[in-house]
């Protein structure tokens, strides 16, 4: 019987681990040499390569010395924590990537606690030693620290420690000793992570992840627990509710490199694809037919936030987008929930209106990012926390803020964030930086970013994590700014927009289409303003004395989608095309 690890590697966004998952790749000589070789395998979509996150975990299988090697490449961002914790389930060792300059930040912490729990067995990795200024030992000293704070038993303070950099493509024992290859960290998998054991007895696999193919359907993924799984057998699925129902696998496929292989028999231990189930959640269990028994059930994060997605019913609907109507719009979010876990999708009274709930502004706005790309054009209102009422307490979602700022700057980022109630918890220098920690409710980050980067010149660095509901805070004390919207309909022109100049900062270029009741600006005042940006300057016949002067016009702000559904008002939608981002108001006479 083939020894098996499973590792699951866990990283802060950006801090190398798609790009250490490739070279594992390579040294396995996985990939047909004949093809064409693309970087970071893993982030297959166009967003996470454009973004350089990785959004959704996959799983590689690689030989190495006879040994199957399972690796899992985990979400480093703290929107899609949902993810992680389930993928930790699978593994029995992790693999905790941290960048030899940075090291271990607010995101990895979370993870790690949650490996820690688990008991599983860490190998630190320190990676992009090849950085200016990067201090190796001082991170590892600070990994011990991480670890000990996390309570971590003797063993696994006992790490193994490898240096490298994967892009470069080489891993070391010592930092000072570059490789040429990656053996070592191969070599260090094979002799510290525990095998993944062979339990005797009746055959149990908990559910841990979903995929989905327009194929075969909703596809089930998770470990082999106890036991052996056989293609076209009956079992028992046990449920949420304590109920089970007898269903047979169709087809059975364990992870072989970047893809699938076929299998009749998976033994426990193993990580492997199930198809022909129907109608399972995570955390459910497949079990024996005569004697089914249910493992203990793993929760599934709560959304947090919810926006309000509805048809766009906008004057220039239909111009740019390929799917309109509120059918397109439900079947494409309802596709959504089979794979996406943390995601709900609510209807409302009305047939063109759903109320989607996710972990943050991050994962909806890419849910949304993805869909335009897809062709559909919608509505979406302001991101809204989720409230809730525990032991009679009107309850909110808190997270923990971490802001590395110049030192100069620090009162700045700490004022704008007392100004949103956020306590600071923690201020200490780190190298030539300051780092902040807060605890803010959820609704105070919306749009805070724009102000913190705007405060500091660019120079912050921004992480934040969801940590518990806590009594509300209250309203915030903000100052707010009125719109600028159009009163008409047509190409705005360079005259009116330059005459206007003094009255605000403008969303939008000369010659632009706009229509009437489209946010095309921010006021410098408090009260929204309506403006008629059609209108042309009066020519006659007779020559003025003393020339025109030349039209200047200050650059148009261009705003991200994610910066558009932090800066949108109650009283506004941002309409979403595949081509255009347009914030108006939803009732405008």
């Amino acid at each position: 019987m083939q020894s098996i690890r499973n590792i699951a590697i866990i990283a802060h966004v950006d801090h190398g681990k798609t790009t250490l998952v490739d070279k594992i790749i390579d040294q396995a000589k996985i990939l047909d040499e004949r093809k064409e070789r693309t970087d970071l395998l893993l982030d297959n979509n166009d967003l996470e390569r454009e973004r350089g996150i990785t959004i959704l975990s996959k799983n590689v299988s690689v030989n190495y010395k006879g040994v199957k090697i399972n690796v899992i490449d985990t979400p480093g961002h703290a929107d899609f924590g949902g993810e992680v914790e389930r993928v930790l389930k699978m593994a029995d060792g992790v693999l905790l990537l941290v960048d030899a300059f940075e090291g271990p930040m607010p995101q990895t912490r979370f993870v790690l606690g949650k490996a820690i729990e688990l008991g599983l067995t860490p190998i630190v990795v320190v990676n992009k030693v090849d950085k200016e200024n990067c201090t190796p030992d001082l991170v590892h000293e600070k990994v011990f620290d991480l670890m000990f704070a996390l309570e971590a038993n003797e063993d696994q303070l006992d790490f193994t420690t490898i240096y490298g950099s994967a892009k470069n493509g080489w891993m070391s024992t010592d930092w000072q000793d570059p490789k040429e290859d990656i053996i070592d960290l191969l070599d260090a998998v094979i002799e510290t992570i525990p095998e993944a054991p062979y339990r005797e007895g009746s055959p149990q696999m908990q559910i841990t992840s979903l995929d989905y193919s327009s194929f075969k359907g909703r596809i089930a993924i998770g470990r082999v627990y106890r036991g052996d799984l056989e293609k076209n057998k009956d079992y028992m699925l046990c449920k949420a509710d304590g109920t089970t129902k007898k269903v047979r696998i169709k087809e059975l496929h364990v992870f072989e490199g970047m893809g699938k292989a076929e299998a009749d028999k998976v033994r426990s231990g193993d990580i492997c694809a199930v198809t022909g189930l129907d109608d399972f959640e995570i955390g459910d269990t497949i079990a024996d037919v005569d004697n089914p028994e249910a493992l203990p059930r793993i929760e599934v994060d709560q959304p947090t936030m919810s926006m309000l997605f509805t048809i766009n019913n906008s004057p220039f609907f239909g111009k740019e987008g390929k799917f309109v109507t509120s059918r397109h719009l439900r079947d494409r979010l309802f596709k959504e929930m089979e794979k996406n876990l943390a995601l709900r999708v609510d209807e409302t009274d009305t047939e063109d209106k759903f109320n989607v709930f996710g972990r943050g502004v991050l994962h909806l706005s890419v849910l949304i990012e993805t869909m335009r790309r897809e062709g559909y054009e919608l509505q979406v209102g302001r991101p809204q926390v989720i409230l809730k009422d525990i032991d009679g307490v009107k309850s909110e979602p808190y997270e923990t803020l971490s802001i590395d700022v110049p030192e100069d700057v620090a009162s700045k980022a700490i004022n704008l964030v007392s100004l949103r109630k956020g306590d600071l918890l923690v201020m200490e220098p780190k190298g030539d930086l300051q780092h902040l920690e807060f605890t803010i409710p959820s609704r105070g980050l919306i749009g805070l970013r724009n102000k913190i980067l705007t405060a500091t010149a660019g120079q912050a660095i921004i992480n934040h994590r969801f940590s518990e509901y806590g009594p509300y805070k209250g309203e915030f004390a903000e100052e707010l700014k009125g719109a600028i919207v159009s009163s008409e309909t047509g190409k705005a022109t360079a005259y009116a927009i330059d005459r206007l100049q003094d009255r605000g900062r403008f969303f939008i270029d000369p010659n632009q289409e706009i229509y009437k009741g489209q946010v095309v600006g921010e006021n410098a005042k408090a009260d929204d303003m309506a403006v008629n940006l059609i209108k042309g300057k009066k020519l006659t016949n007779v020559r003025s004395s003393g020339n025109d002067d030349s039209v200047k016009i200050a650059p148009k702000i261009d705003f991200s989608l994610e910066e558009c559904m932090e800066y949108i008002r109650a009283d506004e939608y941002l309409e979403v095309t595949p081509e255009s981002l347009r914030m108006r108001k939803i009732d405008f006479r």
